[in-house]
């Protein structure tokens, strides 16, 4: 089934939190683009079933897809795939976020309204009117001082590189080539932002305030966040994809 706007979700063992987020996803996706939605969960064969509450749910709401993949590996590959199926299935708009509530599905309809006037909305913790709740200090100075971090070493004034609440527009993922990405978790999201900035697209953020779960356990790890640091520098030598040509009739 086709639409034009799709949030994608990815899930690994998120069983208690699943069952809620989709409805209140929906719910807010009735508001911001009535008719014209679908939530694609991509679950890495979660051990918990939570690939079987998404069939569930996918039974129960027509907007609602499942794509299985065969095991964990890796946030960045299971929001590739997802784009990929929804890219493939008229998708215009691509919209990620958690799915265990750190970002609030009632930000969903701002976001995609921020998408209106950019090429690639961002939820951010770092604007202001935004911030973080539920985190303690050492979660905060990593969150905070990766990002500045990054921030300095790439050259760019976009507040919230590690942030993963988006709305990218298909030209952008088109343009900067899926392909293309090799970061996972925290230094996914830092790559899309940047090789959307230097494809020279316009990057709008809005701000969010990032609740840390209360069920479920975290994915973020030391290796996630030495992989961010380590694979920064390296996004330095990125360059510009070439403009496409365009053919003469």
């Amino acid at each position: 089934m086709t639409a034009r706007v799709w949030l994608v979700l990815p899930t690994y063992n998120e069983a208690e939190n699943l069952e809620t987020m989709v409805p209140a996803a929906l719910t807010a996706l009735d508001r911001a683009a009535p008719a014209d939605h679908r939530v694609l969960i991509v679950d890495d064969n979660s051990p918990d079933g939570t690939g079987q509450i998404a069939d569930g749910l996918a039974d129960q709401h027509q907007q609602v897809e499942v794509l299985h993949r065969p095991a964990k590996r890796g946030l960045g590959k299971a929001y590739v795939a997802g784009f990929t199926h929804a890219m493939q299935n008229g998708g215009e708009l691509l919209v990620q976020m958690d799915a265990d509530f750190s970002h609030d599905p009632s930000y969903l309809p701002a976001l995609i309204a921020a998408a209106e006037q950019a090429d690639l909305a961002l939820g951010s913790r770092y604007v202001k009117g935004g911030g973080v709740q539920n985190w303690g200090l050492i979660r905060r100075l990593v969150s905070r001082g990766g990002g500045l971090y990054a921030q300095l070493v790439l050259g760019v004034h976009v507040s919230d590189l590690t942030g993963g609440f988006k709305a990218i527009h298909r030209q952008v993922l088109e343009r900067i080539g899926l392909d293309h990405i090799r970061s996972d978790g925290y230094g996914f999201q830092i790559e899309v932002t940047y090789r959307a900035l230097l494809a020279g697209f316009h990057v709008k953020e809005i701000p969010i305030t990032f609740v840390d779960r209360t069920r479920g356990n975290s994915k973020m790890s030391l290796r996630i966040a030495l992989e961010a640091f380590w694979l920064v520098p390296k996004m330095r030598k990125l360059e510009a994809p070439e403009t496409p040509q365009l053919t003469k009739s």
